[in-house]
């Protein structure tokens, strides 16, 4: 008996990198996985071959598991609906939705066109949004006709939006709304015995091949039996443990890579000033740089 015995997982972006490893270790643990992806290039257009999904059930069929190839556009209302409704017709349920597809433009904003913009929102907002609406909209029902159920989202968001990173401002501004829809379907869905929480993962991706900077640490060590810190299977367990039925967290977003795992917090008030009336900018001025700088200001 695996971890995650009788489940049945959606995987989107489950093709390559960090979602193939997260379909093969779901599946690996006992979850039926709808493997999920579009087949398309690493900045959205049309791929060269009509999905890497079949490639991934092949691996989880050939190793004993249970998988079927999904090849919707996540970003699709209909497609969307579609993916949910397919998980339920051949595998009879669903428990846990994993939101991993993304694309990548990097631009700095005065060479971001429109197009750039649009395409990075739609796919990594959007493609959280309505895979996530369709699941919830069951679960929902479910708990309303058998009681409460046993859920769990995994959402994808990054340092880029929780940090800030140049040259990614569409791509960040995705992520760190991504992390605040975390947060409050958590709330939202709670009810219904649905948990919502997001990994913000570091890993050798097709996304991070990109990076120059990144270039030597990305490398597989020398050594084959060294651990391998940029390994995506790195960060499959966490979202493995996030899925299963006994899980009591949510609400929360994690930043993972190799063996550390750290805990965001989210947005918090820091040192504050207070004077009973209006500032003046004058005011402002004299005591705010202080206040940005951390430094306790007294009045």
């Amino acid at each position: 008996m695996g971890a995650l015995t009788g489940r049945v997982a959606i995987v989107t972006g489950a093709g390559r990198g960090l979602g193939r490893a997260h379909a093969l270790l779901l599946a690996s643990e006992g979850a039926s996985v709808v493997v999920n992806d579009a087949g398309v290039e690493i900045d959205g257009t049309p791929g060269a071959v009509a999905s890497p999904a079949d490639a991934v059930v092949a691996e989880i069929r050939a190793a004993g598991g249970q998988a079927v190839a999904d090849r919707e556009d996540v970003a699709d209302w209909e497609g969307g609906k579609r993916l949910v409704a397919h998980a339920l017709e051949v595998f009879g349920d669903l428990h846990v939705l994993v939101n991993n597809a993304g694309i990548l433009r990097d631009r700095a904003l005065v060479n971001m066109t429109e197009q750039d913009w649009d395409a990075v929102m739609q796919v990594h907002l959007k493609g959280h949004f309505v895979p996530t609406r369709f699941a919830a909209a069951h679960w929902r029902a479910k708990a309303r006709e058998d009681g409460v159920v046993r859920a769990a989202v995994i959402n994808t968001t990054s340092t880029s939006g929780l940090q800030g990173n140049p040259g990614q401002a569409h791509y960040g501004t995705a992520k760190a709304g991504i992390a605040a829809f975390t947060l409050i379907l958590a709330q939202e869905l709670g009810r219904y015995g649905v948990r919502v929480n997001a990994i913000s993962p570091a890993a050798r991706t097709r996304m991070t091949g990109t990076l120059p900077s990144l270039a030597q640490l990305l490398e597989p060590p020398k050594d084959a039996a060294a651990f391998d810190a940029w390994d995506p299977a790195n960060v499959s367990p966490l979202v493995a443990y996030l899925a299963t039925a006994d899980c009591p967290i949510t609400g929360e977003v994690f930043q993972v890579q190799g063996g550390w795992v750290q805990r965001f917090v989210p947005w918090t008030l820091g040192e504050s000033i207070d004077k009973p009336g209006r500032w003046s900018i004058e005011e402002l001025r004299s005591v705010l740089p202080a206040l940005v700088a951390s430094v306790t200001v007294t009045r």
